[in-house]
């Protein structure tokens, strides 16, 4: 990048000059090229040791002591067509610089190179044997400029748009997305002839579609029609244009919906035109949609720097990474001299102005701001969009002078730019909105401070790539071929730049390789001219990275003046990487010394030290078989210091089994994969594993870790399982491949060939995944990468899950589907009981397994297996009758060995997570979910499966129940085993054994009663009273504890157990329920359910309770049986007060009244009698209850004292002079007499305490003072009445007689109050 300009040679010195003189070739031998036969066809391209010897060996790959991590690593080659057009060239020795041109298209993947009159097309992300690469030869007269007698092929003049027809595409970032149907829009900058294929993957290959441009138009003149060739030729505007016309500098295209492989392109030129070309199938439409007029914009003085041409528009860039008019319409920006233009492309093709912004002016926060000391003019020259459509970001040159030398120089940045925050522009506006709609996302980012001076050919050759990794970094791509990484890191921006040596050509173009996982950015891929694909790993950037240099970084070095000295200084390097210089020779200035930051690479000295001995030693152990000392050896090298991954015999172990055969190449595709290669190499990989595990048995290191690292033990001993778990993968494909030969193995005829992909594919995808992860891998099979990477299978699970639309796609036949998903249940089942069996098999290996969680109880793998499962409950569903049943029984035996496994995996995640004491309350919730979710589908599965049998076999009851029995042995054991109570209750109620029921419940005795407790519920719901009770001869305890929240048929059972004491506390509980609680006593536990029990059956409960209490013979059965009296005598109280109050008859019903409320409702009733009622209940409640409801017993007392006519009865005593005797039978009487009879008479019957504990009858004290305390006795409660001055001695009269007499005996004796 930044490299001096490269003037353009004349005509007839381009005829004598061979090649470029700033990139030597190879000299090329008179007779042959070198590496090509002198017969026969002619052999690919072969690069130069320089660059062949940047290319990473197969069996270099893991040894990362071998790889510098600051180097580009060598992803492919060029497909062979391109190599023989390339050697072609050299061999016909073609007159003039050959300049090929490519690029990358990063939505559908696809690269393109242009070499003399062909343009080739090619996925770069297919591995080497399956590499298509499309040949389009473009018309001779386009390809074709010079006179008569020679002919230069200039291939730099095309811009070059990729279609894709499959749909909408979001930067594919997606394994299984493969563009089937693209077309390709070509466009040359001078001449403006368009170029468009509708299909380039079509079988037939078609003649282009091409427009040129007529004269009119290439004078300045907008033009609206098709013009010739031959007009062309005939104005001879080919290839010859005037020398103030304006060329094309940028060009995009995306697809219109369902309009028959039709495309509109839109390309601005430098001189301020905006073209539309509708491409259809027969005819290109051409039309000047924008002209950018004359503008005022002015930055300053040029001088000392001349423009040999205004460019008025630099690029165009769509806002949306859709490559299709999405919905009606599609909004693009336009980058000019001095603003962003975003315009808005409707269906119909008619184009508004949405908005302008200017970013170069008089205001710095919206841009860059003009006009500051030493500038002298700003140059946008590149935009682009992120992948949301929010942040756009431009690459800026700023033209200055040095204010005290004089010198000029070039400063390059970046401008980030991002829609402001409530801001919303219609997509249909006419009038342009003149409101800011950007703002600054950041300040500024100066890549280079002080650059050479370019001419404007350099500056507006200049690309703009952003979206890989590290994120937030930027790719600037040179005409001279470089390509800069920018990256801010650690508050200074870093440049990495991509330089490989003189033969590998120019950088043609760079993209973002895609990456596998959603809203990740992938690595930045290149594509050279001569030397493939390569990567830049984001480690590479990070660790070579430098601080920006104050001159430029190109390949011929600077025209600014300064020391090699101070070039160093100014050259700051990360961390403590050595300076280097920025260019091809720092590629062999011995800075294989570099240091490694800290937090990227983790491993110290120690480690590789303890490392290179843990291999020394197990190599000796394999030559001869002896460990003397080698547990000694590696403990004082640190080798047990590090826990997890990082612990140096996980890393040997993971070196073993995930070893590149050296054997296998690239130059085989699934040929390679049917042979026993595979096979053979999975064997070595197994035996020499097991060979590492004697070796830490017998050098004692096994103990060691056991005792100290158990995870690192673990992740040692899953590695053989993952081993034995892809060998008999491996076996299950060889099997598949077998019966597609064969044409057996399916239940549907002829679609054998179309299912057995399934397993391959998800191959691909695990393979495809771990080469997009690890660039280092990208030259390398698929096929090859799967079966390699051994302690990376549970990629399987994760690919399954998030592909599984794909491997299973719901467009292909139904019988196709349930083929493709027998294959990938059948690998998952095979690979997780592959794992299973094997730790089984070597237990005693294990370190102890508490807290350990598996690898395949992982949530990756779990969520894989449910994936798998719930596609295998679509299919069930969708099952018609016209699918066979033995069909339909495959699918249900696939779908209960994925059930197995699944759920095993949830036991042991939970197991794990138990004992570390972790929260499992949500993975539990998805456990029994996803299990009741599959056992109940299995279960209707095989109901369904035994009716259509019997049908079939047309036989009677017994063996319908035997074919039932047979198909829900297996069902039976997970349900079993996974505590699905539900299932194990269908299957034994469906078959009407009581027997294997009370078998499983003798099994199952899980947390709060396991089986036993979901079957009595069952029962209970469906009121199989008796079958619940019997149950409780064999299980007398579970009952007991469950019925202790239904008392109307625990106290059954504790008479069955002879507990008659508890049977008498139940019914008398039972008796006594009401919404929480008892009538006299607080019940402890969960209260019985609502039995809605009428008042004769709470007393026949209570008189139960008597019964039982009596049989139980207990030291306190007087006791209870006074309760259970008392109980009775308010349940007849209740009857009373009903019979006499027909309001509350009505209200109450059959309610169970509290005894507090029996007593309100007697005091707001007003009768006299129910007066007296509420005193009964008081007597015959707790000691407890009238102490706490005192203040209600005083209300008694005074709706006692209202209930006579006090004032009349002492006029009437008064006038007529009553004698003891009449004053007696009047008294007799009144409420308060029979209230002080029931409370205080020698007759009066209580529970507990009488009533004068709680309120004494007669206040002693009859001192005024004692009117000012609380009341505390009936007489003191009198006295506030308001006859009670008058009246006061005839009702102490009444409430003295009435406790001393009885109704029977009051006239005998002498008056109390005598």
């Amino acid at each position: 990048m930044f490299s001096p300009g490269t003037k353009r040679l004349s005509s007839s010195l381009r005829g004598r000059v061979r090649n470029a003189p700033d990139s030597p070739l190879t000299p090329v031998s008179e007779n042959q090229l070198p590496h090509r036969p002198s017969t026969g066809t002619p052999a690919p391209w072969a690069p130069r040791l320089s660059v062949l010897a940047r290319i990473p060996a197969g069996n270099k790959v893991n040894k990362d002591a071998e790889v510098d991590p600051t180097k580009p690593v060598f992803v492919g080659d060029f497909p062979p067509a391109v190599r023989d057009e390339q050697a072609s060239i050299l061999l016909n020795r073609l007159p003039g610089y050959v300049r090929i041109s490519g690029g990358i298209d990063r939505a559908t993947s696809l690269t393109w190179i242009i070499c003399q009159n062909k343009i080739f097309i090619w996925n770069y992300l297919s591995p080497a044997t399956s590499k298509k690469c499309i040949a389009l030869n473009i018309p001779t007269i386009l390809s074709e400029v010079g006179d008569n007698n020679r002919k230069v092929y200039d291939r730099s003049d095309w811009l070059v748009c990729v279609v894709s027809w499959d749909g909408t595409h979001h930067r594919n970032n997606n394994v299984t997305q493969h563009c089937n149907s693209v077309g390709i829009v070509m466009c040359s900058k001078r001449s403006r002839a368009v170029v468009y294929w509708p299909e380039i993957f079509s079988d037939s290959e078609t003649d282009p579609i091409t427009s040129f441009a007529s004269s009119d138009e290439l004078d300045g003149s907008p033009v609206d029609d098709k013009t010739s060739a031959d007009s062309l030729q005939r104005h001879g505007r080919l290839g010859n244009v005037s020398p103030g016309y304006g060329i094309f500098n940028s060009l995009i295209a995306t697809s219109i919906p369902d309009s028959g492989k039709k495309c509109v392109a839109l390309a601005c030129s430098s001189s301020g035109e905006l073209w539309q070309f509708h491409c259809g199938p027969y005819v290109i439409n051409r039309k000047l949609i924008y002209k950018e007029t004359g503008s005022s914009f002015s930055q300053g003085n040029d001088i000392g720097h001349s423009m040999g041409r205004k460019v008025a528009l630099r690029s165009l860039g769509w806002r949306s990474p859709s490559v299709s008019l999405k919905g009606s319409s599609q909004q693009f920006f336009l980058l000019t001299d001095h603003e962003i233009r975003c315009f808005n492309l409707e269906l119909d093709l008619e184009v508004s102005n949405l908005w302008s912004q200017e970013i170069v002016g008089n205001d710095g926060d919206l841009g860059i701001k003009k006009d500051l000391a030493g500038q002298k003019r700003i140059w946008p020259l590149d935009l682009q969009v992120d992948d949301g459509g929010k942040v756009i970001t431009i690459l800026v040159a700023i033209f200055c002078k040095d204010r005290v030398s004089g010198s000029s120089y070039t400063q390059y940045s970046l401008l980030t730019m991002q829609y402001k925050s409530g801001v919303d522009v219609p997509s249909g506006a006419v009038e342009p909105s003149h409101e800011r709609i950007l703002e600054k996302k950041a300040p500024l980012q100066v890549i280079i401070p002080k650059a050479r001076v370019e001419d404007d050919d350099f500056l507006f050759s200049m690309r703009l790539r952003v979206g890989g990794r590290p994120s937030g970094s930027a790719v600037i791509l040179s005409g001279d071929g470089t390509a800069t990484v920018s990256h801010y890191y650690r508050n200074s921006t870093r440049l990495y730049q991509f330089d490989l040596p003189h033969d590998a050509g120019k950088v043609l173009d760079a993209s973002v390789l895609p990456s596998t996982d959603d809203c990740e950015e992938g690595a930045w891929i290149v594509l050279t001219e001569k030397a493939g694909m390569w990567a830049i790993p984001e480690k590479a950037v990070i660790l070579g990275g430098i601080e920006p240099p104050e001159r430029s970084l190109s390949r011929k070095g600077s025209s600014n003046e300064g020391s090699t000295e101070e070039e160093g200084r100014n050259l700051t390097f990360v961390g403590n990487v050595a300076p280097r210089r920025a260019s091809s020779e720092a590629w062999n200035a011995g800075d294989r010394q570099r240091a490694v930051m800290t937090g990227i690479a983790r491993r110290t000295a120690q480690d590789e030290e303890a490392e290179a001995l843990l291999g020394h030693l197990f190599n000796d152990f394999l030559m001869s078989g002896k460990v003397d000392g080698s547990l000694e050896k590696l403990r004082n090298a640190g080798a047990f210091e590090r826990e997890g991954e990082t612990n140096v015999f996980v890393r040997a172990s993971k070196c073993i089994v995930d070893t590149l055969a050296k054997h296998w190449t690239t130059t085989r595709g699934v040929e390679m994969v049917a042979t026993a290669v595979v096979s053979t190499q999975l064997m070595d990989k197994q035996q020499k594993h097991q060979k590492f595990l004697q070796f830490l048995a017998l050098s004692k290191c096994h103990d060691e870790l056991c005792a100290r690292q158990r995870n690192s033990l673990q992740i040692i001993l899953e590695h053989g399982e993952k081993l034995a778990g892809i060998i008999q993968l491996r076996e299950l494909q060889n099997r598949i491949s077998q019966n597609r030969s064969s044409g057996v193995g399916s239940p549907f005829p002829g679609s054998e060939s179309d299912a057995s992909g399934a397993l391959w594919d998800l191959i691909q995808l695990v393979g495809e995944r771990a080469r997009r992860n690890t660039v280092l891998l990208m030259d390398r099979e698929n096929a090859e990468v799967f079966y390699s990477r051994v302690s990376e299978l549970q990629e399987v699970f994760y690919c399954l899950e998030k592909q599984l639309d794909f491997l299973v796609n719901v467009d292909l036949p139904l019988e196709i589907q349930i083929q493709r998903a027998f294959q990938l249940s059948n690998a998952c089942v095979t690979i997780v009981r592959t794992a299973i069996q094997f730790r089984s098999d070597t237990q005693f290996w294990y370190p102890p397994p508490e807290g350990l969680t598996p690898w395949y109880c992982e949530p990756v793998v779990r969520n894989g297996l449910w994936g798998i499962a719930s596609c295998m409950l679509h299919l069930l569903n969708e099952v018609t009758t016209r699918v066979e049943s033995s069909v339909k029984s495959e699918i249900f035996t696939h779908l209960q060995m994925l059930t197995e496994v699944l759920l095993e995996a949830y036991a042991g995640a939970i197991t794990a997570k138990v004992e570390r004491g972790e929260e499992q309350r949500g993975l539990l919730e998805e456990y029994w979910n996803r299990r009741d979710t599959l056992l109940d589908s299995l279960y209707e599965q095989m109901k369904n499966l035994a009716a259509a049998r019997q049908k079939d076999l047309n036989e009677g009851n017994g063996q319908e129940n035997e074919n039932f029995q047979n198909l829900s042995a297996q069902l039976l054991g997970v349900a079993k085993r996974h505590e699905g109570y539900k299932t194990l209750w269908s299957i034994c109620r469906d078959l009407n054994d009581f027997g294997l029921l009370k078998n499983l419940m003798r099994d199952s005795m899980g947390p709060k009663g396991g089986f036993s407790y979901f079957v009595f519920e069952q029962l209970y719901e469906r009121k199989e009273f008796s079958k619940l009770l019997r149950l409780g001869e064999e299980f007398p305890e579970e009952l007991s504890i469950f019925l202790q929240q239904y008392h109307d048929l625990c106290w059954l059972h504790e008479v069955f157990l002879h507990q008659f004491s508890s049977a008498s506390d139940t019914l008398h509980g039972l008796a006594l329920s009401q919404d929480g609680g008892s009538i006299s006593v607080a019940e402890d536990g969960v209260e019985p359910r609502d039995l809605n029990l009428a008042l004769s059956d709470r007393k026949r409960f209570l008189n139960l309770s008597k019964i039982a209490a009596l049989a139980g013979n207990d030291p306190d059965a007087e006791i209870k049986m006074k309760r259970i009296e008392a109980d009775l005598r308010i349940l007849k109280l209740q009857e009373e007060i009903m019979d006499l109050d027909i309001e509350a008859k009505q209200n109450i019903q059959q309610q169970l009244l509290p005894p507090g409320d029996l007593i309100k409702w007697c005091l707001k009733s007003g009768s006299a009698e129910l007066i007296l009622r509420a005193f009964d209940i008081f007597a015959w409640t707790s000691s407890s209850f009238r102490r706490f409801h005192k203040s209600l017993l005083e209300e008694c007392w005074k709706s006692a004292a209202d209930q006579d006519d006090w004032g009349k009865l002492h006029q009437a005593s008064t006038i007529e002079g009553w004698s003891d005797e009449e004053t007696l039978r009047v008294l007799r009487d009144t409420v308060l007499f029979q209230a002080s009879s029931r409370c205080y008479g020698p007759e009066a019957e209580t529970f507990e305490e009488g009533f004068e504990e709680v309120l004494p009858l007669r206040q002693e004290n009859m001192e005024p003072s004692v009117l000012k305390e609380p009341v505390s006795s009936v007489e003191a409660i009198l006295m506030q009445h308001k006859y009670f001055p008058d009246a006061g001695k005839l009702m102490l009269m009444a409430i003295e007689l009435g406790s001393v007499r009885s109704g029977i005996d009051c006239e005998e004796g002498p008056s109390p109050v005598e």
